[in-house]
Order: structure tokens, then C-alpha cells, then sequence
């Protein structure tokens, strides 16, 4: 848990004419994608030429510090976040011609806005020695030489990636008027060994794919793990021999609890979005249905009651709803119901097989995995099934999980061949800017945490 003091710096004001008139280089895609109506949203401008998008040149000159290999790391931690997020263009270091030596004068910015650069951020890291770290950075208008957003942190220094990112996120959400996502962590299933004998442990990582940690030592299969809306805990399933059950894993002291043993349980629960019941699909007498269970009580309750096979499910963010998948009607399909089994209604008509639905944590899109002629594939549809966009194909794409503000999508990729394996990938959801996650071993069904705290 990171503990933060936070100073706002002055010159940080609201949004106003000059920051819009920056940003005419870029954010189409917010505007295509996000519901009309927001104030942030009517403020945007972007461009778009043949498909691409044209990213925000800022200026990240390495921070000032006593440290200077600490000050540097930490501000390329914040280089490499807003360059992954495809919005921004981080201007190459060697063409820059004020070398920045105090953040609390003013830059010359006609040296700036020679190098091309629109925003500028500058910043400082000190470390006491005694494992305490302080940083401050100062945001900057290069075309108006306003400052935008400036704060200081103070923190224990092994926290020393999250200032980074925090202080990428600050950058993000103060240009974009979206809230950042680097900040955040995902849990995955770490994959060793041969095709044949895979070894699947517990991990999680940050966003970014650094600071890798195994939860759990091969010993048993572990499946599906999911994240608790509190990020203190996970949920997933382990097969001891051929008995699945479901555990919670508290991270922060690595604590687990039996949730409960479920013979023939086809998918892990999720969490319902207050953290006090988990949803999940039981495989009773040939057929599969949903269940839901109070953590509290630890009571179950039936929600659908269907012979066929529904499995899938993940609860809308208010709690109102849930999506899940099923084949009642022939083929594998999308439905969503009340939260308490009511008006179950099909919502995917498109051609192919549909899977692995997770709702925005904005409530505005549902992602599935989509099978059609031996190909699987990355989607987004509307809760009403309007609007339905492939984001990402391949040969075997599977298990989206969203960014906590709903514009960023990770999943898996399994490769062919004898050797091959899973890869993590994260894709915004126009399609623009997929990634690949680097991880040490084969990784595979991430999931991503809310904002850290």
C-alpha cells in the first residue's frame, strides 16, 4: 500500500481554450467512442489520417535529483506509459536544447516548441536515504507557457515505479480529461514447462509488465483468477487432484480461504461489483447454470435454470445486470439478465460462436471472445448488442479484461507451434495501438485491477 503526501502546485487551473487548442493533434477516438454529453468529452479535438492516430508530442526531459539514476528511471517509467497508451509522442531526449536544472523556474518555451514538443513535464526526485522519497512535477502548455497541473508526492522509495506511474496518470487524465490506468495491477496464470506438462501458477505483475510476483508455487492447477473491486483480494480455482475449488487470496498478506468446493464448476466467479458476492457458473446433472453466493453467509442462489449450458457470467457495474453466455438457443450466444435471473434477453446476432463476456467498468460496452471460420477474435458491442466492433484477430485470442477507465483492453494470445504458447496483449477499443505485455514466462487470462489506492 502506498502512502502518499500530496501538494498541488499553483498554475494548476481548469481546463480552458489554450489546453484545447494544444490538443488538436489528437483524441478521435475519444470522441467516436464515448457518449456524447460530458463536458470533458465536448472538449475535445482530434484528427485522424488513413486509420492512425496522431499522438501529443510532449517533452519528458529526465527529472533533476540528488539521485540521478533514481530521478531518471522515474520519469522514464512516465515516457514509457503515455508513449504505450498511443496518445502521446515522447520527443526524443537528445533534440532538446534547454536542459532543464530547476522545475520551479519557467522553461524557455520558444526552445521547446522548436523540438515540436505541444506539453512539457518536468519534475524532481529526491531521496532522505532512509528509504523516504519525494517527487514533484510541474505540467506545461507549451504554446501558451500556462502551467496545467503540478503536485508532489512523498512515499517509502521501493514505491518508487508507482510515483511514475502516478505521475503519468496525473499527465494523462489532465490532457485527455479521461482518467489515467498505469497505476493499476494484473493478475495472470505465469506458464512454464513443455506444451504438454504446463506448470500454471498465480502471478501478478503491474500494468506495464515489471515487478512480476508468483502467488502460488505450481504445486496445484490454478485457473481464471479475477480481481476483488477492493484490490486487496482475488478470487480463482484450484484443482487439487480432481476436485476444483474456489479461493479468495487477500494480497496483501497472501492469506487464502476456501470460498467452497463446487464438483463440476465450468468457470471461476467474479466479484459482484460491491466485493460482497461472487457469480458463478455450476455444472449440476448435464446442465450448467448460474449461481451467485454471499461471501458473508457464504449462501448460494440460483439465477438461471435453463438445460442448457450458461457459464460466463460478469456483472454490470452498478450491479443492476448480468451478461453471461450460453447455448440455450443453438449455438454459443450473448444474453443479460436482471440481477436477480429476470429478462433474459439475447444480445449477440452476429455470425460465429460468442464467449468470455466482461462489462466496462463504464457500464457503455460489453468485450467477448468471438469464434468465426477457425478464427477467434476481440470484440465490444453495446449492453443493447448495437455497435458490435472486432478490436483484435488471430489465431486463438481469448479472455478480454478492461482497463479500470474502460478505454484499454488486455487478453491472450496462444501461437501455433509445438512450442509455442500465450502471450499477453493490450489494444484500446478502437482497435489502434495493440501491444504486447512482456512478461518472463508464457502468461495467459489477465486481469486487471481498479486504481490502486
Amino acid at each position: 500500500m502506498i502512502e502518499l503526501t500530496i501538494h498541488r502546485q499553483a498554475g494548476a487551473r481548469a481546463w480552458g481554450y489554450s489546453c484545447r487548442h494544444m490538443l488538436s493533434a489528437v483524441l478521435l477516438w475519444l470522441l467516436a467512442v464515448a457518449t456524447a454529453g460530458t463536458a470533458a468529452q465536448a472538449q475535445l479535438r482530434g484528427t485522424q489520417r488513413e486509420g492512425t492516430i496522431a499522438p501529443i508530442p510532449i517533452a519528458i526531459p529526465e527529472f533533476t535529483g540528488g539521485d540521478p539514476k533514481l530521478a531518471a528511471d522515474v520519469s522514464n517509467v512516465i515516457s514509457a506509459d503515455l508513449a504505450r497508451s498511443g496518445l502521446f509522442e515522447p520527443l526524443d531526449r537528445g533534440s532538446f536544447l534547454e536542459k532543464i536544472v530547476n522545475i520551479n523556474t519557467a522553461p524557455r518555451f520558444a526552445d521547446w516548441r522548436a523540438v515540436r514538443a505541444q506539453a512539457l513535464a518536468v519534475g524532481n526526485v529526491m531521496s532522505d536515504g532512509g528509504g523516504k522519497v519525494t517527487a514533484e512535477f510541474r505540467l506545461w502548455d507549451v504554446s501558451t507557457g500556462r502551467q496545467l497541473a503540478g503536485q508532489r508526492f512523498s512515499t517509502a522509495q521501493i514505491n518508487w515505479r508507482r510515483v511514475g506511474h502516478i505521475i503519468a496518470d496525473q499527465i494523462y487524465e489532465r490532457l485527455t480529461g479521461e482518467k489515467g490506468y498505469f497505476d493499476t495491477r494484473v493478475v495472470f496464470i505465469d506458464e512454464t514447462g513443455p506444451k504438454d506438462r504446463r506448470v500454471k501458477r498465480l502471478a501478478i505483475m503491474d500494468q506495464d509488465g515489471a515487478n512480476v510476483r508468483l502467488l502460488s508455487q505450481g504445486k496445484n492447477l490454478v485457473l481464471t483468477p479475477r480481481f476483488s473491486p477492493n484490490n486487496q483480494e482475488i478470487t480463482y480455482m484450484s484443482y487439487a487432484g480432481e476436485s476444483p475449488r474456489v479461493y479468495l487470496m487477500n494480497l496483501e498478506s497472501g492469506k487464502q480461504q476456501v470460498v467452497g468446493d463446487f464438483p463440476g464448476m465450468t468457470f471461476a466467479p467474479r466479484f459482484s461489483p460491491d466485493g460482497q458476492r461472487v457469480i458463478m457458473s455450476l455444472q449440476r446433472e448435464g446442465s450448467s447454470s448460474i449461481f451467485e453466493m454471499d461471501l458473508r453467509s457464504r449462501q448460494t442462489r440460483q439465477l438461471t435454470t435453463s438445460p442448457a449450458i450458461d457459464t460466463g457470467p460478469c456483472y454490470a457495474p452498478d450491479g443492476s445486470q448480468i451478461v453471461f453466455e450460453s447455448d440455450r438457443e443453438g449455438t454459443q450466444q450473448l444474453f443479460v439478465m436482471g440481477a436477480d435471473g429476470s429478462g433474459v434477453h439475447r444480445i449477440s446476432f452476429g455470425d460465429g460462436r460468442y464467449s468470455t463476456p466482461v462489462w466496462s467498468p463504464r457500464g457503455d460496452y460489453i468485450a467477448f471472445t468471438k469464434q468465426l471460420s477457425g478464427r477467434f477474435l476481440i470484440g465490444v458491442m453495446k449492453p443493447d448488442g448495437s455497435g458490435e466492433r472486432i478490436l483484435s484477430e488471430g489465431f486463438h485470442n481469448e479472455g478480454p479484461t478492461w482497463a479500470p477507465n474502460g478505454r484499454v483492453l488486455m487478453f491472450f494470445r496462444e501461437s501455433r507451434g509445438n512450442n509455442s504458447g500465450p502471450r499477453i496483449y493490450s489494444v484500446d477499443i478502437t482497435g489502434y495501438n495493440e501491444q504486447a505485455v512482456t512478461t518472463p514466462s508464457f502468461a495467459s487470462d489477465p486481469s486487471w485491477s481498479p486504481l490502486l489506492n
